[in-house]
């Protein structure tokens, strides 16, 4: 009798540990013993947060909500921007930047558009474990869109990557709803590499600045060498309806 009780408690100790656990667990817990990112890791991130927020702007040759320090881009090699008009609500807004400097060719997708009805439509396109891909799950409605915006951009992304000698990274970019389109994006064309010439996985990259949740924990850890997520700390400004200047500012000067 003894015995069953103590094997008892001890399940019940268990039980108890586990749910203290859970309820108090925070997103904290899971970087916490990460290293902290290196010069060469972190330098592309304030550029590319500043091509992101160039999607904004309906013309970079006069643009009207610069960031502090500009968006310091050359606005001839924007090679392609598309609207919510073009994309018909399949995918947010992007551009597509020839960085003849840094030699990248980036796609880069702005994010939510709280006043928008078809953003809210793609990301509420999903439920648990609707949508398989590669030995994990995806958020269907994102993976969507980032089939979307491949089927109507290889063409392009493909002639610029061979046209620039194979030699140019191609990086996908995207904030919030964006980011979650640009790393499933991401994922097929690691997966598809004849969809962009023949493109090696090294040469391919994804910024996803504070990124939605897209994918199962096994494929974030699978693809962490391609697509790097960019939290951003609770002391920066809430996300707003507007070109998020003051946010991607505090990424830049702080």
């Amino acid at each position: 009798m003894s015995v069953s009780c103590g094997v008892e408690c001890v399940l019940v100790f268990g039980c108890l540990r586990w749910a203290w656990k859970r309820c108090t667990y925070i997103g904290n817990d899971d970087s916490a013993t990460w290293p902290t990112a290196t010069y060469e890791e972190f330098e592309p991130v304030p550029r590319l947060c500043r091509t992101i927020l160039a999607v904004y702007e309906p013309n970079l040759h006069n643009p009207k909500y610069p960031p502090e320090g500009g968006y310091r881009l050359n606005p001839d090699w924007v090679i392609k921007r598309v609207t919510y008009e073009q994309t018909s609500g399949q995918a947010p807004p992007y551009l597509i930047y020839c960085d003849h400097e840094h030699q990248e060719i980036v796609l880069a997708i702005r994010g939510l558009n709280l006043l928008n009805e078809s953003d809210y439509k793609v990301l509420l396109d999903n439920r648990l474990g609707q949508q398989m891909f590669d030995g994990g799950y995806v958020h269907h409605g994102l993976l969507k869109s980032a089939v979307w915006v491949l089927n109507n951009e290889s063409e392009t992304l493909k002639k610029l990557w061979i046209d620039n000698g194979k030699s140019y990274k191609m990086i996908f970019a995207g904030h919030s709803l964006g980011s979650g389109v640009a790393s499933l994006l991401t994922i097929i064309v690691v997966n598809h590499k004849d969809r962009l010439g023949g493109i090696p996985r090294s040469l391919v990259r994804c910024y996803a600045v504070a990124p939605a949740r897209c994918m199962s924990l096994n494929l974030a850890v699978k693809y962490a060498d391609v697509i790097h997520s960019v939290i951003l700390q609770d002391d920066f400004l809430p996300r707003t309806a507007t070109p998020l200047e003051d946010i991607f500012k505090s990424i830049f000067w702080h």
